[in-house]
């Protein structure tokens, strides 16, 4: 199996996306686990996609 280069990380408060190719955080700070998106940027990787789970996981903020 390949090892995932984005994983969703509990940080206090909720979750965060860290990237493990270039170590860092990517994406904003999500209070649910963003499942479809992580799923999403490690499989398929279309932009139109996750754009759209990007915009819900916005919106389940406010």
């Amino acid at each position: 199996m390949a090892k995932r280069r984005y994983v969703a990380r509990g940080v206090p408060g909720g979750y965060r996306i860290w990237n493990s190719k270039t170590r860092r955080w990517w994406g904003d700070h999500y209070e649910l686990c963003p499942d479809d998106l992580v799923a999403e940027l490690n499989g398929a990787n279309d932009p139109a996609r996750i754009t759209a789970l990007l915009r819900y996981y916005r919106a389940l903020r406010r």
